[in-house]
C-alpha cells in the first residue's frame, strides 16, 4: 500500500447559502483540484442532518497540505468557500492503511 493520504473536512453551509448553488460550486473545483500535484479523487457526502463531508485522496502528506493551503488563495473559489460557515469546519489528513474495492 502505497502512503496516500484522505483529506476528512467536516463542514455546515451558511444559513443563507443554497444547496444547489453549492454543489455547482463544488463541481467548479474541478478545475483547481486537477491542478494540483498528487490529487486522486474527491467524494462529496451530505448526511441526514444537513452537515457535509468531503473526502479528497492525495498520493502524499505533501500533495494535501499545499492543497490545503492554496485553496484559500484562489478567488474563482469563492462561491464554494463562502458557502460554509467558517467556524463548522474540521479538517484532517490521515494515512490511508488499507482500501478494498
Amino acid at each position: 500500500m502505497t502512503d496516500h493520504v484522505i483529506e476528512t473536512v467536516t463542514f455546515e453551509l451558511n444559513c443563507e447559502a443554497d444547496a444547489d448553488d453549492f454543489l455547482r460550486a463544488a463541481h467548479d473545483m474541478k478545475t483547481f483540484l486537477d491542478e494540483c500535484p498528487g490529487f486522486v479523487s474527491r467524494r462529496l457526502a451530505q448526511a441526514e442532518d444537513g452537515s457535509w463531508l468531503e473526502h479528497i485522496e492525495w498520493r502524499d502528506m505533501t500533495s494535501a497540505k499545499a492543497a490545503a493551503a492554496a485553496i484559500g488563495t484562489r478567488e474563482d473559489l469563492r462561491p464554494f468557500l463562502s458557502a460554509i460557515r467558517g467556524d463548522s469546519v474540521k479538517l484532517s489528513h490521515s494515512i490511508i492503511r488499507l482500501a478494498v474495492n
